[in-house]
């Protein structure tokens, strides 16, 4: 056997060394002032989360700020990629958190105003720094395109900055929030319109009606329910589907999926292009029972066309729900 190249003694000594390095290395370094701030300056963040969807607004917080000294600001301006749909807007109020962790609005310049791609706002009183929340209301023409953002500000002496965001890819999916439906009445659901209909008015659009939505009349008492008209009669128990009616949709029935966008509440569980993309509703049945608050059901329309989220907002035992939907085209 190899002896050992190393003494006890050259052991001790290496360990020495070793703990001296290592101390060494963990010393912390002395702190230093940052640089002061001598010129314009800027700063943006991305305050929205989850997927970029048609006609709901991405918000973002713009920062800009520069020495007391050296002059006030001018103007904030924001230059959208893709021009974007009514209700955009550059607050003109600047926002600081107090204390308790409130938003605090200080009225810094006039209403913007939005030309085409551009959103302004023109500063109205003396200040060195705000920060402005910019709203951007996806429009339909960045369904499944990308957006990106150029945030800029000028000051009185001459300064000018700008701040780049994105791309930002589009989702293709549909939302349609806040739908009340009620057993026996508004009780005809359409994915491609993302709209309920009466028994009178479901006859005129038979071939858009998806599912039913039921109360207290599914087997074994189960309240809520939305079931495919063109389902086993057992799960439509007295009811009489107007003419037309009797398309077979796949349906399966979740719960914990409780989407922000839909449920508007402080959930972070997001539903995305990807999940309509990959979800395998071959082997779902064409009903779903014992639905209750916060639960959802993914939907696929007959031959394919569309899959849709529906989530259930709130029920009543009146025998009505609430529910909100996200619908995405195959």
């Amino acid at each position: 056997m190899m002896k050992s190249i190393f003494n006890s003694r050259n052991k001790s000594a290496l360990v020495a060394i070793l703990l001296i390095l290592g101390l060494a290395s963990c010393q912390e370094k002395e702190y230093e002032n940052p640089e002061p701030v001598s010129e314009l300056t800027n700063d943006c963040i991305k305050r929205t989360l989850g997927p970029n969807i048609i006609g709901l607004p991405i918000e973002f917080a713009y920062a800009m700020a520069l020495p007391k000294a050296k002059g006030k600001l001018l103007s904030a301006k924001v230059e959208a990629s893709i021009a974007g749909a009514p209700g955009t807007f550059l607050e003109h109020r600047s926002f600081n958190t107090n204390s308790s962790g409130q938003d605090v609005p200080v009225l810094v310049g006039s209403p913007s105003v939005k030309d085409g791609n551009f959103t302004k706002v023109t500063f109205t009183v003396d200040t060195n720094a705000a920060t402005l929340r910019y709203f951007y209301v996806v429009p339909e023409e960045a369904r499944g395109k990308s957006v990106s953002f150029t945030f800029s500000a000028t000051s009185s002496d001459g300064g000018s900055v700008s701040y780049k965001l994105g791309p930002y890819n589009v989702s293709k999916m549909d939302i349609k929030r806040n739908i009340a439906v009620s057993n026996n009445s508004s009780a005809y659901i359409s994915v491609e319109d993302m709209a309920v209909y009466t028994a009178a008015t479901a006859a005129s659009v038979a071939g858009k009606i998806d599912l039913v939505y039921l109360f207290g009349t599914t087997p074994a008492t189960i309240s809520h329910a939305l079931v495919s008209p063109g389902s086993n009669p057992i799960y439509l128990p007295g009811v009489v589907l107007p003419a037309g009616v009797n398309r077979k949709s796949k349906l399966r029935k979740v719960f914990n999926l409780q989407d922000r966008n839909l449920a508007q509440l402080q959930f972070g569980i997001y539903v995305d292009d990807k999940d309509f993309q990959e979800i395998n509703l071959s082997d779902a049945p064409d009903y779903a029972i014992g639905l209750r608050a916060e639960a959802g059901v993914w939907v696929e329309t007959q031959g394919g066309k569309y899959r849709a989220y529906i989530y259930i907002n709130s029920v009543n035992a009146n025998g009505s729900a609430v529910i909100s939907i996200l619908r995405y085209t195959i």
